[in-house]
């Protein structure tokens, strides 16, 4: 897993440089800017995972910038505000427009590395609610004790020791996501994001907004394969992606970096990406529903799960499984 990265923006280049070395230190992954321009720019290249965020800067102060960064009742990651000139009203203007927490300056280093790790624990905990939320019903890991199951246990735990793409095949009901999800919990990426995508839940004409996000002006909408960074993407019914969102998916994958929509500078991106299938990808690559190039770049590490009928004697334990739900 890559280590968080995190948004340093204050005026003063002592505390930029004291502040970036200190978070170094710790392991985390820094970037600075000295103003709301050079913070705009560096949010534009990488999706942050923290912003430490000074609140007096000579252009843009960072009330307006928190203004700018909300994507509708919430910021798209948290955010520390620092300032030596703090108010009561500042500091409630601040946290009523999503700031995570408010520290004085002069700053104590104890103070802001104990706030960085609480916001970046609070914020995981609060995706992993929300994902929890959305699949109260998947299964934590396969269920069985067949052969069958047994030796796909071992195949995923063995492939989730790499970091190569994964193509999953197998009709409806076959447990994608489930195998999915086991084996992100087990790969070097566990401790980012697993981001599920219902590909086919997508209308066509917002799969690459939904996916690739968007640029307009200074406002930024990280999309989802942002969203996974340092973590996995997993593409559920793969085959229903439109050809458009195909070929920037394909061209992410080769390059490792996309454009957002709207966006003129290419995003770096640090991501596994897990699909999976119940079609024949290869016939639909020979009657051109489907990318040849990215059947062959997801395809790398294909995982072929049978149907229950294959394994019967399976269905007592996951009646069980399932009733005591």
């Amino acid at each position: 897993m890559s280590a968080s990265y995190i948004l340093v923006v204050d005026d003063e280049p002592d505390i930029r440089d004291l502040v970036k070395e200190i978070l170094e230190d710790e392991g985390y992954a820094v970037a600075t800017a000295e103003n709301a321009a050079a913070a705009r720019e560096a949010r534009r290249a990488q999706r942050p995972d923290l912003i430490l965020l000074d609140i007096w800067m000579p252009d843009t102060d960072g009330i307006t910038l928190l203004k700018e960064w909300s994507e509708g009742d919430h910021l798209p990651c948290p955010v520390i505000m620092m300032s030596g000139h703090g108010t009561v009203e500042t500091a409630v203007e601040a946290t009523r427009l999503g700031a995570y927490d408010f520290i004085e300056k002069p700053l104590s280093m104890a103070k802001l590395l104990l706030t960085v790790e609480r916001a970046l624990d609070a914020d995981r905990l609060a995706r992993e609610n929300l994902n929890l939320r959305r699949q109260q019903r998947i299964v934590a890991e396969p269920v069985g004790r067949s052969d069958v199951v047994q030796r796909l246990r071992t195949q995923v735990l063995r492939i989730a020791q790499h970091d190569a793409p994964v193509l999953i095949f197998g009709e409806p009901g076959t447990g994608k996501e489930v195998y999915a999800r086991y084996l992100h919990a087990h790969s070097l990426r566990r401790g980012g994001p697993f981001i599920d995508v219902g590909v086919g839940s997508i209308a066509r004409e917002n799969a690459s907004l939904e996916l690739f996000g968007s640029e307009q002006g200074d406002r930024i909408h990280y999309g989802r394969l942002e969203q996974a960074s340092g973590g996995t993407l997993f593409l559920d019914e793969l085959a229903d992606m439109d050809l458009e969102a195909q070929a920037k998916l394909a061209s992410a994958l080769e390059n490792g970096a996309f454009l957002r929509i709207g966006g003129k500078e290419p995003v770096r991106v640090n991501v596994r990406v897990v699909a999976a299938t119940h079609r024949d990808l290869e016939q639909e690559v020979a009657v051109g529903r489907f990318r040849e190039d990215l059947y062959y770049q997801l395809n790398v590490v294909p995982i072929k799960l049978p149907p229950l009928r294959d394994h019967i004697e399976d269905v007592p334990e996951l009646l069980n499984y399932y009733i005591g739900y």
